[in-house]
């Protein structure tokens, strides 16, 4: 069976309470409740991390890699548009990751326009709230 990583970074955490004008209502919890339903319909186990810390999140890919994970939704948050360091663990893990953003980047501040981790993953879906992890999670489960 395939195991897909779902992987969030700092404030995720506070989803539902922080900034619900721009990330909605919806929890953490429902979005892993919602994609653990998508996840056994579509025959693939998944595991979630959440992380306010970069080292963490960077460990982190290594460790998945060796475990055998095959393939990882990111949402890096604010460390997609500042860390280096999560872009070369990306890299160097090997692992297919599809970026995920729930809010549009592009129509944000100028600083959330530049992605670090784009470069490395397969693709990116922005935008699209809750939805774009069940697409990343559709297409990872298809690979």
């Amino acid at each position: 069976m395939k195991t897909i990583a779902v992987i969030n970074g700092p404030n995720l955490n506070r989803l539902g309470a922080r900034e619900p004008e721009v990330y909605g209502s919806e929890t953490l919890k429902d979005l892993e409740d919602r994609l653990t339903a998508e996840a056994s319909a579509l025959g693939v186990s998944l595991r979630f991390h959440q992380s306010n810390h970069e080292g963490d999140l960077v460990d982190l890919f290594g460790k998945l890699a060796d475990e055998g994970v095959t393939g990882v939704i990111l949402n890096g948050a604010a460390y997609t548009h500042t860390s280096v360091a999560l872009r070369d663990a990306i890299s160097a893990s090997g692992l297919r990751v599809v970026e995920v953003h729930i809010s549009n980047i592009y129509s944000r501040e100028d600083f959330r326009k530049h992605s670090y981790t784009a470069a490395v993953a397969v693709g990116v879906i922005t935008g699209l709230g809750f939805d774009g992890y069940s697409y990343a999670l559709s297409h990872l489960a298809a690979l």
